[in-house]
């Protein structure tokens, strides 16, 4: 019999698209594996009142949700490593023990990320596929509160397997949003020039990053290969009702370039160098979409507003994301 408690997930880095690989890491989170591979039955004139039971399956496919859970150093990688970056190990930082993962968002040309075999399940039974990617993402954070993540993955058939055997949780720090900090910059200026303070009440980072299973009549059910179509990101700040919302509100009408960087440092390294602390980038370029009216959170006025990610000509650039932990690889 199934039980909740043992339901789990674990995730392996595949060395060959769609070759299935072991599994070398369990998530800190929830989800199930969905298989979406749909059955279409037949319409036919054929004199039988009820319908006949011809059916078929025109294609396979595998998806899972990885649930809205406490954003981690040490497992947020795994979301951006498959689907912004093929970055599997933390660069040296200088002579300190900090492992800098960067992953660059792409402009010109699509990047090469990873694919994962996933394992989900419970005792009674576990589903797995290959070939998995991330098509989107989120990263969010509110006052009082740790930052949260969320992906969702597509992959290959789902089929029965067995759990590759061994694993235990690997230790993880919870990115704590009261540790955060924002920048806001003009397209002249850099990333993390200009520090806002006492301003930023949450944020909301949410990234659709191209990719999507593409099909082709090459002799199989699955789809044959992934492309990119072209990521879309944005970024949500709550801001205190300040001047700085009074100048955003101006940015926004004036469509003035910014380049803005949420940035949320976490516990000491054991080593300091560039780093000191474990630590979270977001950076992205573009213009706000939105602003919102007036905002009441118990009597407190706050304002909304919508960065649109877009490549920033000025500053040649679009985005990253920079996760520094003390994991040399994932």
């Amino acid at each position: 019999m199934g039980r909740r408690a043992l339901r789990k997930i674990q995730i392996g880095i595949e060395t060959t698209a769609g070759t299935e690989a072991n599994a070398t890491e369990i998530w800190r989170g929830i989800g199930v594996i969905d298989d979406q591979t749909p059955v279409e039955f037949v319409e036919e004139d054929v004199g039988i009142l009820p319908r006949t039971d011809r059916s078929y399956i025109p294609y396979v496919l595998g998806a899972m949700r990885f649930e809205d859970t406490p954003a981690t150093y040490e497992q947020l990688p795994w979301l951006l490593a498959c689907g912004v970056e093929n970055v599997q190990t933390g660069s040296a930082d200088g002579a300190g023990s900090g492992k800098v993962y960067q992953f660059d968002f792409p402009t010109t040309q699509e990047n090469t990320i990873c694919t994962a075999t996933l394992e989900g399940g419970d005792n009674q039974q576990e589903e797995q596929f290959t070939y998995g990617f991330v098509e989107a993402f989120t990263i969010s954070g509110n006052a009082q509160e740790t930052c949260m993540m969320s992906g969702d993955w597509k992959g290959r058939q789902v089929a029965p397997g067995t759990f590759t055997a061994a694993l235990s949780p690997e230790a993880v720090e919870e990115i704590l949003f009261q540790k955060g900090t924002l920048y806001i910059d003009t397209s002249g200026g850099t990333f993390g020039g200009t520090q806002k303070t006492q301003t930023m009440i949450g944020f909301d980072f949410s990234m659709n990053t191209g990719w999507i299973p593409q099909f082709t009549g090459d002799g199989n059910l699955y789809f044959t290969f992934k492309k990119n179509v072209g990521p879309e990101a944005t970024l949500g700040v709550t801001f205190e009702h300040d001047a700085t919302a009074v100048a955003i509100k101006a940015a926004y009408l004036a469509e003035t370039e910014q380049l803005v960087r949420v940035k949320v440092e976490g516990s000491a390294l054991t080593t300091a160098a560039g780093y000191t602390y474990k630590t979270l980038i977001i950076d992205l370029a573009g213009k706000w979409s939105e602003v919102s009216p007036l905002e009441d959170v118990d009597g407190n006025d706050t304002r909304s507003a919508t960065l649109m990610g877009r490549y920033n000509i000025t500053a040649s650039d679009y985005g990253k994301i920079i996760v520094v932990n003390e994991v040399a690889a994932l």
